[in-house]
C-alpha cells in the first residue's frame, strides 16, 4: 500500500486518526506540516497539533513543492503524514490576486498534487494524507471562494483516485470510501 487519503470538515478527527493509525504501523514517521503561523490563533493550532506528534517523529515544515522537499527529507521514514492539503492548495493560490485567470491557479494546483503523487510512487514508504472535504456546504458566495473549493475539490479527487484507503470523518468516526485489499499494517 502507498497512499491514504483522509477527508472531513473542520474539528472531524482527522489528524487525529492520521497520527494513530502512523503510531500502530510502527517505524520512523515523517511530518509534513503545510501550515504557516501568520497570527496567534494560527500559532495555537499549529503548537496544539504538536503536542499531540510522538516527540522522535521528524517534522517538515514545507508550505509547496511538498513532493521535492519530502524525497530530500524523507531519509528512512516507514510512514510520511502530509497534513494537510487544504492549506498546501491555499498556500499554492495566495500569490494570485482575486483578478488571475483561473486555469493558472488550477494549473499550479494540479502541479503541484502531480509532483506529490510522483513522490508517493518513487517512494516506499506509506503516505496518510490529510485535506478537508469543502464539497458539501453552500455555494460560497464570492468567485475566489468558489474558485478556492474548486480547486480543493479536484486535488482531492486526484489524491482519492491514487489512494489505496479513503475515508470521510465524520463526528470523529472514519466512513471507509475506498478500501485496499492489503492491510495498513502489512
Amino acid at each position: 500500500m502507498k497512499s491514504i487519503l483522509i477527508l472531513g470538515g473542520a474539528r472531524s478527527g482527522k489528524s487525529r486518526l492520521a497520527v494513530e493509525m502512523a503510531e500502530k504501523r510502527g517505524g520512523d514517521v515523517l511530518f509534513v506540516a503545510t501550515a504557516e503561523a501568520r497570527d496567534d490563533e494560527m500559532k495555537q493550532r499549529i503548537a496544539a497539533h504538536r503536542r499531540v506528534r510522538p516527540a522522535g517523529w521528524k517534522t517538515l515544515e514545507a508550505q509547496t513543492h511538498i513532493g521535492k522537499l519530502i524525497t530530500q527529507n524523507i531519509v528512512q521514514a516507514r510512514t510520511v503524514i502530509i497534513d494537510c492539503i487544504t492549506l498546501l492548495v491555499n498556500n499554492v493560490f495566495e500569490p494570485y490576486d482575486e483578478k488571475a485567470d483561473a486555469s493558472r491557479i488550477e494549473k499550479a494546483v494540479e502541479a503541484e498534487i502531480k509532483e506529490l503523487l510522483g513522490c508517493i510512487d518513487k517512494s516506499e514508504a506509506l503516505f496518510i494524507i490529510v485535506s478537508n472535504e469543502l464539497g458539501l456546504g453552500i455555494i460560497p458566495a464570492d468567485r475566489v471562494s468558489r474558485l478556492y473549493r474548486d480547486v480543493l475539490g479536484r486535488a482531492n479527487q486526484m489524491l482519492a483516485a491514487h489512494a489505496d484507503e479513503v475515508y470521510l470523518l465524520v463526528a470523529g468516526l472514519p466512513v471507509a470510501i475506498k478500501k485496499a485489499t492489503k492491510h495498513i499494517d502489512s
